[in-house]
Order: structure tokens, then sequence, then C-alpha cells
């Protein structure tokens, strides 16, 4: 999804709205930028700060004659303004020849003692408050959301463009942003009216919405889930602000006078309250921080009024923008409420000023508090029906009675816009090939081909092996969905297919049957946790390119049927039924095992009963269909309880047998040290099975960075009947990068990793298995102290570069014991691609 965002990064130029617009540059005597100066028009509390690179841009809805543009060590520069709009002024600023009288200027670093802005933030953090509704014991209030898609930075070059003809309608919307001065078209707006309840006592919230109006895509839940969970909720208390997967520190933290310089600038009344307004700018270039301003109460010491602009040279990939709005409703001593909430960030590929983007907004308005009414602990556990249809058809009178706020004529105007857009043929064109892009499925109908990534692959048994495949789609929210695909491979000349289907039987409960069947060549033990997805396919099986030989692979055939249940939010649970035969796929790999005549048997026929319960909180998901997207993945913790039993003598089953699983993924937000995984897996099973039933250690000869395997180790290097294993991953964001001079513009970022692993493995099954144990590889018996990672735990570290060109990682991997295994690689590098922020 964030690559079609990425997609419609294109066009913009502009019809103006207020009354004084001006833009332009700061520079000194020689030439060069001044970074953080102040631009305020004159005689007025209407002002700005230049970024990084001296350029800023300020708006007035009145008509202002003169600029004040001032920064320390230089002399107060008034520039008069002939006109009601001047963009790209050059304004040079003269070294100061006498001290200034009654301006403020904001220096370069600011002292953090004898500093009255310093002073007054102590206060902040001694008066730190929670958000005014958690100070009561229940609470609600009413909700309004609009979001809001922009084309921005338009030229007369991209309207003319050819790729626009027959869309040439599109232009009459264009608008210009107060924030940046770029112009911008609308092509995208939801609105969203919701009641929420609040039980601080119970530690619940239940937000119902009543009412919801889109248009462009106007079906698209999917993209809207995904533009409201980059605008996550946020509290400015907080000491970080976390924002596309990254961690702002606040300029209220109690480090931000390490990273920010504070100036106060005036002090006046803001709604009948005395208050303070308080400058800030970062110390530092490269690093998560903003620059802007607050008002702040001077007898509750409590935010009024906050805006928040993120630094031009922050480690952010894909956003040349964040702008940030909050105004506050103090009632009291104690108490303050959010009121407005305003959220602007601009996507493009490049972060040069005239390259073209895409804005993405959210404005919130909150109003109609209510406190201390209480609701059953039934109400916030029933569930709500995720689709009513009366909700998204809303009549206008609903929308001119319960709207917060009125639509400006640009946005009425996207409406009647998109729709009559979405008839042009090209349109259509451009954005098939984007959707295909962020799917990758090519939509033909009612059908789904591909994922068009998957079409080639190589591995030891098939060699070149191509893979052709589709799916049912009707539309996003469809009840049922059919898949199939097939596989030949050149080597072994054999055809492989897939086939599953899915229904949703009833959608409050989503309970759902599925079923499927697949013979293919599989690289099992590619992991700890084993997954009965029919038509799952791993990387370890389809690389092209691989470390080592890639050879101990299976043939399976494997069927399953089952359903799954969801009675709570984000808990599923699941009850499968598998049927699967295993046999070798090379010569140069072995399941062979002992049966109970103590006859070689090559093939194993195992049937299997799993019950498996998966909790997932506070994932998001977009649609009610029998498939739905997540649209934070990577953002929740993700927890896996699993019992598996092997029958013996139904259906040819070969043995009979006890498995338990348990899995436990959580991401963490080290605050400004960068963003951490940690996933732990434990499991044994309690009768003696072969070889292809046991648990390998995970391992990776793909030169691929894989999370959750041991990149160090060939497949079936260990082999464990009971195991415990541990992964971190911690990206520090460029916290260390960002402070090396001659690293600091790469935007480079530091990766750390530590894998380690216990497991044993009982005679019984080291017996039962000894023929394959035996031929593993080029015939050289492994000794079984060597089979599990029993001696001692296994463990390896890795270091990484990542953001290399913004879409590159490298990883440096190093095998910390067992070097005398036979082979053992002791360092290794591998690699990833990735679209991140």
């Amino acid at each position: 999804m964030k690559q079609t965002l990425l997609f419609f990064s294109l066009i913009l130029t502009s019809v103006m709205l207020s009354q004084t617009k001006v833009s332009g540059e700061v520079k000194d005597e020689y030439g060069d930028p001044v970074a953080f100066a102040n631009v305020i028009f004159k005689d007025t509390n209407e002002g700005t700060i230049t970024n990084e690179n001296g350029r800023f841009y300020l708006e007035s809805e009145d008509n202002q004659d003169a600029l004040w543009v001032s920064f320390v060590g230089y002399e107060l520069k008034v520039v008069p303004l002939e006109k009601r709009i001047t963009y790209e002024m050059e304004i040079v600023l003269k070294e100061e020849a006498a001290k200034l009288d009654e301006v403020v200027v904001f220096s370069g670093k600011t002292s953090k003692k004898d500093n009255p802005a310093i002073t007054i933030l102590r206060k902040i953090w001694e008066n730190r408050r929670e958000n005014g509704v958690k100070k009561f014991k229940q609470y609600s209030f009413d909700k309004y959301e609009k979001l809001e898609f922009d084309l921005n930075t338009i030229d007369s070059s991209l309207i003319k463009s050819k790729v626009f003809k027959g869309m040439e309608f599109i232009w009459e919307q264009i608008d210009t942003s107060n924030i940046t001065g770029n112009s911008y078209l609308p092509i995208f707006v939801n609105e969203a009216i919701s009641k929420v309840y609040g039980d601080n006592v119970m530690k619940q919230e239940k937000e119902i919405l009543e009412g919801n109006k889109n248009s462009g895509f106007s079906n698209n839940q999917t993209l809207i889930a995904f533009v409201k969970d980059l605008y996550k909720e946020y509290d400015v208390y907080d000491n970080y602000l976390k924002f596309f997967d990254k961690a702002f520190t606040s300029p209220l933290s109690r480090t931000g006078i390490d990273v920010y310089n504070y100036v106060l600038l005036d002090s006046a009344y803001r709604d009948n309250k005395w208050c303070y307004n308080i400058v800030y700018y970062p110390r530092r270039k490269n690093e998560l921080t903003f620059k802007g301003d607050f008002w702040v109460n001077d007898t509750t010491w409590a935010i009024k009024e906050i805006n928040l602009q993120a630094s031009k040279s922050a480690n952010l990939n894909w956003v040349r923008e964040v702008y940030i709005e909050q105004e506050f409703d103090v009632l009291n001593d104690s108490i303050f409420l959010i009121t407005r909430d305003y959220f602007l960030s601009d996507f493009s590929l490049r972060k040069k000023e005239k390259a073209q983007g895409i804005y993405g907004k959210r404005t919130t308005l909150y109003d109609n508090y209510v406190f201390d009414i209480p609701k059953e602990k039934s109400f916030y556990g029933e569930q709500v029906d995720p689709y009513n249809e009366e909700i998204y058809n809303r009549p206008d009178e609903f929308w001119e009675e319960r709207r917060m706020e009125e639509l400006s004529k640009d946005e009425k105007g996207v409406y009647e816009m998109l729709d009559t857009l979405k008839t042009v043929p090209r349109f259509k064109t451009l954005y098939n090939i984007g959707a295909t892009l962020a799917s990758g499925y090519y939509q033909v109908g009612n059908l789904d081909i591909g994922p068009v990534f998957s079409v080639f692959g190589f591995n030891e048994a098939e060699g070149m092996r191509i893979r052709l495949g589709g799916r049912t789609y009707f539309g996003q929210n469809d009840p049922w969905r059919l898949e199939v695909f097939g596989a030949y491979g050149f080597r072994d000349q054999r055809f492989k297919y897939g086939v599953s289907g899915k229904w949703l039987l009833d959608r409050k409960s989503r309970l759902t049957v599925y079923g499927g069947n697949r013979k293919d060549v599989e690289q099992t033990g590619a992991s700890l946790t084993v997954s009965n997805d029919v038509l799952g396919r791993n990387l370890a099986s389809s690389s092209l390119i691989s470390v080592g030989a890639n050879d101990r692979l299976t043939r399976i055939n494997l069927s399953t049927v089952g359903f799954s249940l969801e009675p709570a939010k984000n808990f599923n649970v699941r009850l499968t039924g598998s049927y699967r035969t295993l046999q070798s796929a090379t010569d140069t790999f072995k399941i062979d095992y002992f049966d109970s005549d103590g006859n070689i048997q090559n093939e194993v026929q195992q049937p299997e009963v799993e019950l498996g319960f998966f909790y997932t909180p506070k994932r998001k998901t977009s649609g009610y269909g029998v498939e739905r997207v997540i649209v934070n993945d990577g953002d929740f913790a993700s927890i896996y309880f699993g019992y598996t039993y092997g029958l013996k003598g139904i259906l040819g089953g070969d043995f009979e047998y006890s498995r338990l699983q348990g899995l436990y993924t959580q991401p963490w937000n080290i605050g400004g040290l960068g963003r951490m995984y940690t996933t732990i897996e434990l499991g044994k099973t309690f009768d003696p099975v072969p070889l292809s039933l046991l648990s390998p250690i995970p391992g990776n000869q793909t030169l691929f960075s894989i999370y959750n395997t041991f990149t160090n180790l060939d497949f079936y290097e260990f082999v464990s009947d009971t195991y415990a294993s541990f992964h971190l991953q911690h990206n520090f964001g460029g916290r260390i990068f960002s402070r090396v001079p001659l690293l600091r513009k790469l935007n480079l970022r530091e990766i750390i990793g530590f894998r380690a692993v216990y497991g044993e493995l009982s005679q019984e099954n080291i017996d039962l298995s000894r023929p394959a144990f035996e031929s593993i590889a080029d015939g050289r018996p492994l000794l079984p102290n060597v089979l599990a990672p029993s001696d001692e735990i296994y463990w390896e570290w890795s270091v990484g570069v990542g953001n290399i060109f913004r879409i590159f990682r490298i990883d440096f991997n190093f095998r910390g014991n067992y070097l005398d295994n036979p082979d053992a690689r002791k360092f290794g590098v591998t690699g990833a691609f990735g679209f991140s922020f």
C-alpha cells in the first residue's frame, strides 16, 4: 500500500486564497544559508523559522506590508512587501553593527542556564497532566475526522504532459498550502463521524462509527485504514512521538533540552487565558526532531496551542514534510481537553523542494464531552458490525448537521471531480498499474493473475522453476475466495499445482471454513513454528541464488480442511485437519527411517489434527470479507499456542504423536534509541517420529536477511524434538551515524542482531531416523552429539547498515560457536530490499 501512495506522487501549480503570501531564502553576506532565522510579519505575532537550508514560507489572512527577518549576530532586516504575493525572495542579512532593541532573535545555541524558556519548560514537566478525559472514571465525546490526499507541486510542464491528456479538467481544483506554499490538487477526501466511549476504571474504550463518506477511491477501505494508521494517536506530553515507525523527540520531553533550543518569544491572552509563547528548534541536524512554537498557560502550565514541523534533515524516507497543530481548551486548573488536531505529511520520491509529491492530511475535531456516565462491561465487549451499509450512505442532511467543520470549496469540488476522473480510460490504466505493483496481482475481470513477483525460482531439485497462478476477486470484501497455481521445474520435469478455497460463513464471529491441496517441492524446516497454509511457499526453496548446496528438499503432497473463529477482537481459534505425504526430492537428501518391523521406509504418510490459538493485540485490519488487509504490519505483538496430534492407522497414518508449540513476537519502541523486535519460540514433540516430522533449527542458505532464521546455519544442520529459541533485532534509525559528520548526509541506519537456540534430540528419535542421518549430504555420518544444539546454546550475531539508497540493507553475520561442525559457515553477508520511512 505504501508503494501505491508513492505511485501517485506526481503533479501541480496555483490559485491563491489568503491575503499575503511570501516565500524565499535567507542568506548571509557570503551567500551561505541562515538556518533557523526568525521571519515575522512586521508588528504581528505571525511568523516562522527558516529551515536548515535557510528557506521559509509564511502566509497571513490579512494584508501585510513588511517582514522582520533577524538572527543572532546579524542586523534586523526590514523587507517591504510591495505585492500581496511574493515568492522566491532572497534576503541577505548583514553582520550586526549594533545591539538590536525590541526584536526577539533566535540564537544558534541557546543556553540551558538563566533561560526563561527553560524555566517555563520545567514548570510544564512538574505539572504534566494526562489527557483530560483520563481524569474521569468514564467519558464520551463526538469525533469528526477528515482525511485528504492531495497531489502537490504541479508545474506547467506537468499540466501539459501527455500523461494527463483527456484529464485536463482536474486542474480546475488547484489550491495552495498555507504550510508549505506549494500548489496542490485534492484527489481524495474521507469524512467520518464517530461517538467515542471510555471507562478508565475498566481501561476500555470503544469507538462507534456513525457516518462515513468519501470521494476518489470510494470503496477502498484499505487505503482509508492505511492513512489512518499513518496518523496514529499521540500525546505531545510524551517524551517521544511515534510517526511512520519512527520515534521523534517531543519538544515537551524531559530530554528536550538536550536536543532543542528554546526561546521565550512573547506573552499574551489566548481565549482569556494568559499564556507564554515559546519557540523551539533543533540543536543538531539529521535527528528526529521538530521546530515550531507553543503557547502555555501561566498558572496551569498546560499547553493551549502547539505546532510541530519535522526537521528537514530528519532521517526519514519518502517524507518531505511533517506538520502538526493541536489546540486545547483549558477548563480549569486541572483539566485540559483537546479540541482540534491537524496533521500534514508531504510524501515524495525526492526531498527537493520542487519535486512532485502527495500530501496526506488529517483533521480531527472533538466536541460534546460528557463525563462519569458508566456503561455496562458488556457494552465494551460487544462486537460491532464492521460494515453497516446505512453508515456509508448517509444523506447530505446528516453531514450538514453533524459536520464540525465546513468543507472548503476545493474539498467539495473533489467529490464531483473524482467521479468524473474514474470514467477516464487513461486514469483507469494508471490506477491499474499502481494497484498491480502494490498487490502483486494484475486484475482481469473478476480474476487476479499472480503473484507476479513469484513467477521465477530455482532450487537443486527443480532447477529453474516457473509458476503462474490466480485468484478470484469480485471486490475487497468478497465472502469467499478461490486460489490456484501451476508450476513446472525444468530439471525434474515435473508439474506442480495448488488449489485452495475459503468461505466466510458469519461476518460477526468471522466463522470461516477453508481447505485445499498442494503438490510441490518444499524446504521443510525453514521455520520452527509449523504452518499448514496450503499455498504457502518460503523463500528458501524458491530463491534464485543460494549459499552452498540447497538440496535438502522434500516433495510434499498436502491436503487440509478446517475452520477458524474469532470469538473476540484479534483473538483467533483454528481447528485444522491435514494429510500429507513426504518424500525426498533429491538423491543427496534422505528422510529414510526404520518402521516397526525394522525395514527402511523412504516415504511418510501422516494425518494430523491441529488446534491453534492466535492473539494479535492492537492489530488493525481493513475490510470485512474472508480476507482482511493488515494496515499496521509489524506494529503489534503476535502470540501463538498450538497443539498437534498425529494419527496412526487412520488414512494410512504412520505415527502417533503429540506436539506443543508456542511463539511470541514483540516490537519495542526504545524512545530515542530506535526500534527493536524480539521473538521467543518454544516447542516439544513428545513421541518418537522420523526426521521429516522433527523440528529442524531453521537455517538460511539464501543471500537474503530473513528474520527468525539462523543465517550461518545450513538447512538441517541441527535437528531437534525439543527447542527454545530467541531472536533480537534492533534498528537504531541512524542515531549513531547522524553524529558522524562524513556519514550524516547519507541517512544510513545502524542495525544489530542476536540469535540463540537450544535444542534436544532423544536417542529414540536418533535410532528411528538413523538411515537418514547416515545419508545426509555426501554420506558422511553426523555424530549424535551435533544433531541438536544441546551441548551448549548455539548463537550468532550480526551488524548491518540499512537505508542504503533508501531501499537496501546489508548485514554481516558471525557464527558464535559449533565452529567444528562439518562445513560450518563462520561468516556470511546477506541483504534485503524494502521500502520504509
